[in-house]
């Protein structure tokens, strides 16, 4: 015989119609063992007929897991005919209210096919057409700064500078002078075959100087201080900060973007300096260990050997380099929506949209100064 606390279901004698419930309806009592299966098997007769009524009024207690098992006998929805106590209409209405839970569609075979084509085009076109507009905010607020240079971010300024360009002086310098080293040895093998060790330090000096130098730093800036800059905005989104900048009239492009684009573009030429300075350092001293080349003899050679233009078109690689990594940081920091799933795609999108974008402007100077510093 069941206990009282356990749900039962029974048809009245007087009218096979009625199916009355009764007992407890409630976890506890359903997680006693064959009690699931054997109401799920009665419910399934039960629920063949449309004319049945049903009678819960006699339910002594009732959870959502009770009633989800009745609704699904229901076919998910009210029965026709249903009496329910007044404490327990509220657990119906609210899964009533619920619906019916989808799961995501699975993905097609034409994934790739000309729909998927329109929206990758539709969110690279948005992407393109916000990074546009980043840009003309950011000229609207230069030349807010210059009208007004009293009232601007210096101290902004100063801290993005000191963050990009001053903490990431121990990076550079390590993997410029690796570079240098590896890039000397075997430079120096090669040469050393035919020769040719008087040209190591060309070699050296236009590869360092003209295009390892600017993109290295740029590369190294885009992944550290890139990244701190995108998750920083996406921090402030995530905690309503820029929200709140907005209300008390911060506009976020005067007072985030532009600090930002001011502090890399001075950053990115001295730390281009200090990358070209170590990684020659290191060119210097692996050719001093593998051909025996003074460090004297490298020193004075190397104005010869790279002539000025070179240095110049390396510093406008720096400024250019970290202007379009601030640019592209800010834009998608203030992509970024107010979760933490968010906020680390973000990132990572920033970090790598960063450097494909630096890589592309470096094949856009070398087509444009091809013909310059040789």
């Amino acid at each position: 015989m069941p206990t009282s606390t356990q749900p039962t279901l029974t048809r009245s004698a007087d009218n096979p119609g009625t199916v009355t419930a009764g007992g407890s309806w409630q976890v506890q009592a359903l997680a006693d063992d064959g009690v699931i299966p054997q109401l799920t098997r009665e419910l399934g007769t039960l629920q063949q007929d449309p004319a049945t009524r049903w009678d819960l009024s006699q339910v002594a207690g009732l959870d959502h897991i009770g009633a989800q098992l009745l609704w699904n006998a229901w076919g998910k929805a009210r029965p026709a005919q249903l009496a329910l106590a007044p404490q327990h209409e509220p657990i119906f209405a609210r899964i009533e209210q619920a619906g019916t839970l989808t799961l995501p569609a699975e993905e097609k075979s034409q994934r790739f096919g000309f729909a998927a084509l329109v929206g990758v085009v539709k969110i690279v076109s948005d992407h393109l057409l916000g990074f546009i507009a980043l840009i003309g905010q950011l000229m609207l607020d230069l030349l807010q700064f210059a009208r007004a240079p009293h009232r601007g971010p210096w101290k902004e300024i100063s801290a993005s500078v000191y963050q990009a360009g001053y903490k990431a002086l121990g990076v550079t310098a390590l993997v410029g002078t690796l570079i240098g080293i590896v890039l000397s040895y075997l430079s120096a093998q090669q040469l050393h075959s035919f020769g040719g060790d008087i040209y190591l330090v060309n070699i050296l000096g236009m590869s360092i100087v003209r295009e390892l130098g600017p993109l290295l730093a740029a590369i190294l800036v885009a992944g550290r201080s890139g990244s701190s800059m995108t998750a920083q905005l996406g921090v402030m989104r995530v905690t309503e900060e820029l929200d709140a900048m907005l209300v008390m009239g911060l506009p976020h492009g005067f007072r985030l973007i532009m600090p930002k684009v001011i502090a890399l573009a001075i950053a990115m030429p001295l730390l281009v300096i200090w990358t070209d300075a170590v990684a020659l350092a290191g060119g210097m001293l692996a050719a001093k260990i593998e051909l025996g080349l003074s460090p004297a003899y490298f020193i004075s050679k190397l104005p010869s050997a790279v002539p000025i233009a070179n240095y110049w078109i390396g510093l406008g690689k720096g400024l250019v380099f970290g202007s379009l990594i601030a640019l592209v940081a800010c834009h998608f920091g203030l992509r970024i929506k107010p979760n933490t799933e968010s906020l680390g795609e973000g990132t990572t999108i920033s970090v790598v949209t960063a450097i494909t974008v630096v890589i592309l402007a470096d094949a856009v100077f070398a087509i444009v100064f091809s013909g310059v510093g040789y």
